[in-house]
């Protein structure tokens, strides 16, 4: 039986990373025109190591265990 909680941490992980790839290529690549106000705490970097890292955590901890029954 898997845990539901090994598809969450999949789901934060595969979300986290898209988030913080979009964020390093923001900040390689910056808009023209900055219209958000606090753009130069680059909150979708921070978010996106956050969720990868959470992720990676609930992935490990709550990963399907084999069972050598054999």
């Amino acid at each position: 039986m898997v845990s539901i909680w090994f598809f969450i941490g999949l789901s934060l992980l595969v979300n986290g990373v898209l988030i913080l790839a979009a964020g390093l290529y923001q900040l390689v690549h910056p808009p023209a025109e900055i219209t958000i106000q606090l753009y130069s705490l680059h909150a979708n970097v921070w978010w996106g190591a956050l969720m990868l890292l959470i992720g990676l955590v609930y992935t490990i901890a709550y990963m399907p265990k084999r069972h050598a029954s054999r």
